[in-house]
């Protein structure tokens, strides 16, 4: 046990507390780690990003020893971890995932694996999400992940990098024997498209209405997400609170001091 990389890491994720990425990323940590703390949603909580149950009481459910479910965002488990269940210490490591479906691009800022690291690094632990790509829903290559996901951990496990920001990682849709080297990515632009509505009458003739994100396949800029998770590459992105356009920021400098 003494041999493990870190001493203390906490799980989470966004599509629930039984989700099969979320025993895939417990099984890696495993390997990596002494002691395996999981806390995540009792349910899907998918695209709900960085957001905090400020307005609504959260509950708890132990399911085991070091594993919880907790009535809230991704955000919010890892808040309830760091902050009040974990009194021995705090996590040297935080890991987000492992996502059924990439975080890629624009998408990252809906994603609420990405939110959960978010709220790693804002209380000032390294944080990392993972993701696997699919393209049939119902075979998702979680081998994939599970093969890589303990080098890209150990690979970034030292370093400068989680002082300011999470790094975001997506393993390809193919299969190991198949995967390029870790590439270092840019956001990008990524799938999604546009957000529709899709509306209905249910069976109490009562009006409904669900929320659908749209995704297209399109070339993206080079060295960005997209453009490596196409060529089978395993991307790793650091990404930051900060999202000020300084292109536009200028442009408006420029208009308000009549330049």
């Amino acid at each position: 046990m003494t041999s493990r990389l870190f001493s203390k890491v906490l799980l989470t994720n966004d599509d629930g507390f039984d989700a099969p990425g979320l025993r895939t990323l417990t099984e890696v940590a495993e390997e990596l780690a002494q002691e395996v703390w999981i806390v995540a949603p009792d349910h899907d909580q998918s695209g709900t990003s960085h957001s905090l149950s400020l307005h609504s009481p959260l509950r708890i459910s132990q399911k085991d020893e070091r594993k919880y479910s907790v009535s809230g965002t991704p955000g919010d488990c890892v808040a309830i971890a760091v902050r009040h269940l974990m009194v021995s210490g705090r996590p040297e490591l935080i890991l987000s995932g492992i996502n059924r479906g990439a975080n890629l691009g624009i998408e990252t800022v809906f994603s609420g694996t990405v939110g959960a690291a978010m709220a790693g690094l804002l209380l000032g632990i390294p944080s990392m999400a993972l993701s696997q790509a699919f393209s049939d829903r119902s075979a998702v290559r979680w081998g994939t992940a599970r093969a890589l996901a303990p080098k890209v951990i150990t690979q970034f496990a030292n370093g400068d990098w989680s002082q300011g920001s999470i790094l975001n990682i997506n393993f390809p849709d193919v299969p190991v024997s198949e995967v390029g080297p870790i590439e270092l990515t840019s956001q990008g632009t990524g799938l999604m498209e546009d957000i529709d509505v899709v509306s209905g009458i249910d069976p109490r003739s009562l009006e409904y209405h669900w929320i659908r994100l749209r995704r297209a396949a399109r070339e993206d800029a080079p060295g960005s997400e997209t453009s490596a998770i196409a060529r089978g590459r395993v991307s790793v992105t650091p990404l930051q609170f900060e999202r000020t356009n300084q292109t536009v920021l200028a442009s408006l400098e420029a208009t308000l001091t009549g330049a």
